[in-house]
């Protein structure tokens, strides 16, 4: 009710409100894309790629996952067909996120924005983004990524640039800012759900069996991504599919 309340206040505001509204949201999430950022330009100086390609890469993926995975299966010798088809997988819920988004964008603005939103859609952004009430304005979306995307630019130069000559204990530790930054994401939500947790369980004892057992490990590192990402995720679906219909209810009652 509250949503639909503030929903045609919300319409009335013009595109510049709302892109300001954006920038604002945008600006704790470059300051911690930065942060992030700076890990994944020392990978990337690591597997070869200059500041310049490493910048550019994050310019037009802005995707941490993504780009771990891509880094890993440059350094393997991954062939083209290898990265396209784990950078789908990694990336796929992105698209999940897109068809969210789009259902949510105000009825009356014209297609080309959502293929212009889709550009800006992160985890972060997401979560800003569906938190707004009622329907979203285009602009929205277009503010957080101008300030949140510049950080996420400016860290992977920096770390590709500054990165390799930090001292090694330095290295050492904003080398661990990534897999925090997973531990962050996978957490919370594991510490709600049981289920949740039994997948990342399983997920980690299957990855070491890949590591450690003879014929699973010469299996690519890009490949052991989409491997696990299917079996894994797709059996938990199977197994515990989520009750929509059934939350629903309650949260109406």
């Amino acid at each position: 009710m509250e949503a639909q309340k503030e929903g045609p206040q919300q319409a009335a505001l013009p595109g510049r409100t709302w892109f300001l509204h954006g920038m604002k949201a945008g600006i704790p999430i470059g300051m911690g894309y930065f942060a992030v950022a700076f890990t994944l330009g020392i990978a990337a100086r690591k597997v070869g790629l200059s500041s310049v390609q490493a910048g550019f890469m994050s310019a037009t993926m802005l995707a941490s996952a993504g780009q771990f995975a891509g880094f890993g299966a440059l350094a393997s010798g991954a062939g083209y067909l290898e990265m396209v088809v784990t950078e789908i997988v990694v990336n796929l819920r992105y698209l999940l996120m897109s068809g969210a988004l789009s259902q949510k964008v105000m009825r009356d603005k014209p297609f080309f924005h959502r293929l212009l939103m889709a550009y800006g859609v992160t985890d972060e952004i997401f979560a800003v983004s569906m938190g707004v009430p009622g329907r979203l304005h285009p602009c929205f979306m277009y503010g957080a990524a101008a300030t949140a995307a510049p950080g996420w630019v400016l860290g992977t130069v920096l770390g590709a640039l500054l990165g390799m000559i930090l001292p090694a204990r330095a290295m050492s530790a904003m080398g661990v800012a990534l897999y925090g930054m997973f531990l962050a994401i996978v957490i919370p939500p594991a510490k709600k759900s049981r289920i949740i947790a039994g997948v990342v369980i399983v997920s980690m004892a299957v990855s070491g069996l890949f590591a450690g057992m003879p014929g699973l490990r010469q299996i690519s590192s890009g490949f052991q991504v989409i491997i696990l990402t299917i079996l894994i995720s797709g059996g938990a679906a199977m197994l515990f599919p989520v009750q929509e219909e059934k939350e629903e209810t309650k949260d109406e009652t």
